[in-house]
């Protein structure tokens, strides 16, 4: 069982940055490929980022590439989404997710409970 909570979320001007955490519980969450998907108002739900269990491979959405940066620390069970150069249609609930089997996990084995991203022009 792995519990994730996010954090860092919150109310941002365009061009701006953000650092979103994800913190797990449990002592197999090194062995979990970690993501990020989000999830604006009116639309389905969209990947973002992901990295895989020992953060060697790390993969973006087109959207998204050269603006944000997913790391994890192991030793500390959390994933991080680093953003950069934000722009408002970057607003959305971001949710985090782990799972031991794929890297891009749209049906991920957990989730947390998100947190909301707001981006004013």
């Amino acid at each position: 069982q792995v519990q994730l909570v996010e954090s860092g979320g919150g109310l941002v001007q365009a061009g701006t940055s953000l650092r979103l955490s994800c913190a797990a519980s449990g002592r197999t969450f090194s062995s979990y490929h970690m993501g990020w998907f989000r999830q604006a108002p009116g639309k389905e739900r969209e990947f973002v980022a992901a990295i895989n269990w020992s953060g060697a491979r790390t993969i973006y959405a087109e959207s998204v590439k050269g603006r944000f940066a997913i790391s994890r620390d192991n030793a500390k069970n959390t994933v991080y989404l680093q953003m950069n150069s934000l722009k408002p249609e970057d607003t959305a609930v971001y949710y985090c997710e782990a799972d031991p089997a794929n890297i891009i996990a749209p049906y991920a084995d957990y989730w947390g409970q998100g947190t909301q991203v707001t981006v004013s022009s």
